[in-house]
């Protein structure tokens, strides 16, 4: 099972935003719905109708026989058995495509999804651009005044949406841009990712140098990744905020330093290092939000009374990012 084909069941079953029947999935699409996991929730879309085991073209009306079980009673085929299987149904975990999206666009954990109108959801900001996703540009185009809603003065918007038979070209104005689903987004690792313009890579080729990979310590080169053998969910992803607190740490080479000290050398303002990874009560057990203060709690040691922090992983960390304030 591919990448690409995992991915590409993710964009049908998002555009679609209805359950789909297992028994109407080719072999290739079961073995995604295994490989997505948790992105995929089984269903049932009726108990009182099944497409028809034997033809799989027409539904019909479910009955029970002593004799049979259950029986679909098929215009065409008549009377064929069927199981709970042929009866279940699958559908995307659309929570689990938005959080997976912001983490892929370094989204502050901070910033909540808007559902701004049906099928059309404010992910949050990226670099300052608000970032919509939409089940379909149709909804766009019939309803522009959305942009209004949450234009940013001096900032651009950016659109995930997935293809449309209808789209030529670009189909936004200047300072609107659209990022296909299917082309600029990519599931690899149990991740989205995002992909760059001019990176060249798609689903099936994952860039041969890992972004993840441990450099100083568990960290990544941009401590935006952490990997921590008790993690069972793969390589922490951070945002840049928490990344940026990571990296301060790791700076001081193990040495306990006030909070202060570690927020200016962060380049954050206010607040003490702990709060970037605190967990609001409705992301409580995802784990793309949970791994940040699991990394944080596992790496950093605190002194409340004396309000010192320290990281003592990075006791022989290069002197390349060791600095004095």
């Amino acid at each position: 099972m591919s990448v690409h084909e995992s991915w590409s069941l993710v964009c049908r079953l998002f555009s679609g935003g209805t359950p789909v029947m297992r028994a109407a999935l080719s072999a290739a699409e079961l073995r995604a719905c295994e490989t997505l996991g948790a992105a995929i929730k089984p269903t049932v879309v009726s108990r009182a109708y099944a497409l028809c085991p034997y033809c799989q073209l027409r539904n019909g009306q479910i009955f029970s026989a002593d004799e049979e079980g259950q029986v679909c009673l098929c215009p065409e085929c008549g009377r064929i058995p069927i199981t709970a299987n042929d009866r279940g149904a699958v559908m995307l975990d659309e929570h689990w495509l938005r959080s997976r999206l912001r983490m892929a666009l370094d989204i502050e954990s901070r910033d909540g999804v808007t559902e701004i109108v049906d099928g059309v959801w404010r992910l949050g900001d990226a670099r300052r651009e608000p970032v919509l996703l939409a089940r379909s540009l149709l909804r766009l185009w019939a309803e522009p005044a959305i942009f209004d809603r949450i234009r940013v003065a001096g900032a651009g918007i950016r659109v995930i949406a997935p293809h449309s038979p209808a789209t030529r070209g670009a189909p936004f104005p200047s300072g609107i841009e659209w990022c296909p689903l299917e082309e600029r987004f990519m599931f690899y690792g149990g991740r989205i990712s995002l992909i760059g313009g001019s990176s060249g890579l798609n689903a099936e080729e994952p860039s041969p140098r890992d972004p993840s990979a441990p450099v100083y310590g568990p960290f990544s080169a941009d401590f935006h990744w952490v990997t921590l053998p008790d993690w069972e969910h793969g390589p922490i992803r951070c945002t840049e905020g928490q990344a940026a607190i990571f990296q301060a740490l790791w700076s001081f080479r193990g040495v306990p330093v006030d909070g202060d000290r570690v927020m200016r050398r962060a380049g954050l303002s206010s607040g003490k290092p702990n709060d970037l990874f605190k967990v609001k009560a409705r992301y409580k057990g995802d784990p793309e939000y949970e791994g940040p203060l699991f990394a944080y709690r596992a790496l950093v040691k605190s002194n409340r009374r004396e309000g010192t922090y320290a990281m003592s992983c990075a006791n022989a960390t290069p002197s390349s990012l060791c600095q004095t304030t």
